[in-house]
């Protein structure tokens, strides 16, 4: 998809707010063609923005939890 998103979920250490939120940058910046949105646009790319990293920070929440869960069993 895109080489620059980093992976975020790792064994060592759980990914900081700005780590997921570079990541949502990058996705809506590969899904829109824009790298900066014009000011009519900026709403909508922002609220992205904000709605990839709520549900990525979900996501890594929900599978940190769950492998954690196999491992100690």
């Amino acid at each position: 998809m895109c080489r620059s998103i980093i992976t975020l979920r790792r064994p060592d250490t759980t990914a900081t707010d700005e780590e997921v939120r570079a990541a949502a940058l990058q996705y809506v910046r590969k899904v829109s063609g824009f790298r900066a949105p014009s000011r009519r646009n900026e709403d909508a790319f922002v609220a992205a923005v904000d709605e990839i990293a709520a549900a990525s920070r979900r996501l890594l929440d929900a599978v940190s939890h769950s492998a954690q869960s196999e491992n100690a069993a």
